[in-house]
């Protein structure tokens, strides 16, 4: 079985252009299923049935695979089966009609209005950075964007005196409006604060780092952390947090789908729901659980 596998991994590589992690994934998950194989005595690759997978999976499970990690095996199961047959390799592929358990979708964590105010509240301090962070930190959850967008901002794309900024993903641009906290703290950092942090260089990029070079994902990620510490909030706090918990606080005080989706930039307006669906398990448990509810 080894041998199908590297000219499977040949194909895909050349063929199919994939990543490496997913020539490496691949790989993994299908040495694995050539092991079980040979335990169960399966002498070759056209004698594997659709019971024999199944059966694989039940062994997966029972030794504790999460379903992530089974639906991930499967995906590489049926890619792998499917080539096979397209080859000519096997007459009928047992992988067809393999599915992956349902996978129980968990909602992300959401800060209250009062955890957002605590946390904006961190960068204390007068210094170039705090007032960059504070102005980060008060867009970010002023208008729901996503770290890169907010990391990628140009000067160009922030309108003060209109109090909106532009994003522009995959040729699809979106007019996002923000308040007038984001508006004051836009503001200062741009006076008190970008020049200083520039030393002198030349940057088209909004918001710089204290080299006067482009802000980073990890960069930014370690900041909002450590002011999430600072605050003494116990939930995970990542930069999608305060996304999330813009979107939340839009649907619970009465805003229609439709406009939050177009904020978020969902292509699908039932990603959007999931704010709906959150809300009213989160009303459910305070009213089943809360003394007063």
């Amino acid at each position: 079985m080894e041998v199908e596998i590297q000219e499977f991994i040949r194909y895909i590589h050349e063929e199919k252009h994939t990543s490496l992690n997913t020539e490496v994934s691949y790989q993994r998950d299908l040495v694995k299923l050539s092991g079980y194989i040979k335990d169960q005595k399966i002498p070759a690759l056209t004698k594997v049935n659709a019971t024999n997978l199944n059966s694989y999976m039940l062994y997966m499970e029972k030794n504790g695979s999460a379903p992530s990690s089974i639906s991930r095996n499967i995906a590489s199961i049926k890619a792998f089966y499917a080539y096979l047959w397209k080859q000519g390799i096997i007459e009928k592929d047992p992988a067809e009609n393999l599915k992956a358990p349902r996978i129980e979708k968990k909602f992300p964590d959401i800060l209250t209005v009062e955890e957002v105010d605590l946390l904006l509240r961190q960068p204390k301090g007068e210094s170039a950075k705090e007032i960059r962070d504070r102005a980060m930190l008060e867009l970010l959850y002023a208008t729901g964007i996503r770290v890169s967008e907010l990391i990628g901002l140009k000067v160009s794309d922030v309108n003060l005196s209109m109090e909106y900024i532009r994003c522009m993903v995959h040729g699809r641009e979106r007019i996002i409006p923000f308040g007038s906290k984001a508006k004051d703290a836009l503001n200062t950092y741009i006076l008190a604060a970008r020049k200083q942090l520039l030393k002198g260089i030349e940057s088209d990029m909004f918001f710089v780092n204290c080299s006067g070079k482009p802000m980073s994902r990890q960069g930014f990620w370690k900041l909002i952390k450590s002011y999430g510490t600072k605050a003494g909030i116990e939930k995970e706090i990542t930069p999608h947090t305060l996304r999330h918990s813009f979107a939340s606080h839009l649907v619970e005080n009465g805003a229609d789908l439709r406009s939050v989706q177009e904020m978020l930039g969902h292509s699908d307006i039932s990603t959007t729901q999931m704010y709906i669906n959150m809300n009213t398990r989160l009303r459910e448990v305070y009213h089943k659980s809360h003394p007063r509810g």
